[in-house]
């Protein structure tokens, strides 16, 4: 039993647990939106301006968790936005989503150089320490999947509880699935179809940019062009993996960081793999994957059509 202790495992539990967190909470918000109807393809670009403002909040002031909070104030601003056009103006909510995602691409890339200057080195900040939980941290398995994370982590999980709570045990989660499913149907029982998507969508915004701001001031401590690399259309996938469903997204998102984890210690293996293969290996275990399981998805019947007030 002496594999229990291997530092090596452990730092592969604590590795897995870490590069989920940014995918779980965009995946998170995703539901929030999916579930009221709306198809938020913009999640990268939600993560990608919350990473940005999240730095460099915290650069210039110096608090982690001011930078968190407007990570999660511009991405519920950012998810108002995208609302603006998909719920209102009844745009293609795919076009609408990935136009989005150009745009903070462009935006974060801009500012960034407008507040550091252009060919110079990013700046670093100190990022969010594992909180310190004494001998607990050192209990083989457990001590490393549960008792070596920073505050943020522990904010995520909790998030997927409250998710859980919101979703599946109150009358708003039951308002937000309603709408999702029978937008005309709902607004006859008194709901505002509209008001509930444009909440949702701001909450998705809201989580995403927490998980964006997550990749800079607590995995790194530092900000670079297109940080986020793909993790929201990612989240996407693991969306569906999970069914839109809390705990089925914490999973889905645990086993996509697991494979990342897994193919970061690979590189450092000899095994003669090419290195691009073996980068290749999460994103190709999450669509085979999703390949088994998009049959039962349990999309809402109304995800990503346009509702018209009054209309039904």
């Amino acid at each position: 039993m002496e594999w229990l202790a291997d530092p090596v495992l452990a730092g592969f539990i604590a590795a897995s647990v870490r590069l989920s967190i940014p995918i779980l909470l965009a995946a998170l918000g995703g539901m929030f939106a999916e579930k009221s109807g709306v198809l938020n393809i913009g999640l990268e670009g939600m993560m990608l301006i919350g990473c940005f403002t999240g730095f460099i909040t915290v650069h210039f002031s110096g608090n982690l968790w001011l930078g968190a909070g407007v990570a999660v104030l511009i991405g519920a601003i950012a998810g108002l936005g995208l609302a603006f056009y998909a719920v209102t103006l009844k745009s293609n909510q795919v076009v609408v989503g990935i136009a989005f995602n150009l745009l903070m691409l462009g935006v974060s890339a801009y500012f960034f150089r407008l507040a550091f200057g252009s060919g110079t080195a990013s700046p670093r900040i100190t990022p969010f320490a594992p909180i310190d939980f004494g001998p607990l941290g050192q209990i083989p398995i457990l001590g490393p999947l549960l008792f070596q994370h920073d505050p943020l982590t522990y904010l995520s999980l909790a998030l997927v509880l409250g998710g859980w709570l919101v979703m599946q045990r109150s009358t708003i989660g039951l308002s937000i699935k309603a709408v999702g499913e029978h937008p005309e149907a709902a607004e006859t029982l008194g709901l505002d179809p509209i008001a509930i998507r444009y909440a949702a969508v701001a909450v998705s915004g809201a989580l995403a940019g927490l998980g964006g701001a997550f990749l800079s001031i607590s995995a790194t401590g530092v900000f670079l062009d297109n940080m986020t690399a793909g993790r929201g259309y990612i989240a996407l996938a693991i969306l569906i993996l999970g069914r839109r469903h809390p705990f089925g997204v914490m999973v889905a998102a645990l086993l996509f960081g697991a494979a990342e984890a897994l193919q970061l210690r690979a590189q450092l293996l000899p095994s003669g793999v090419p290195l691009q293969f073996l980068i290749m290996l999460p994103y190709v275990l999450t669509i085979v994957v999703l390949a088994v399981s998009a049959t039962r998805s349990g999309a809402p019947a109304a995800l990503g059509q346009p509702y018209e007030k009054g209309g039904g």
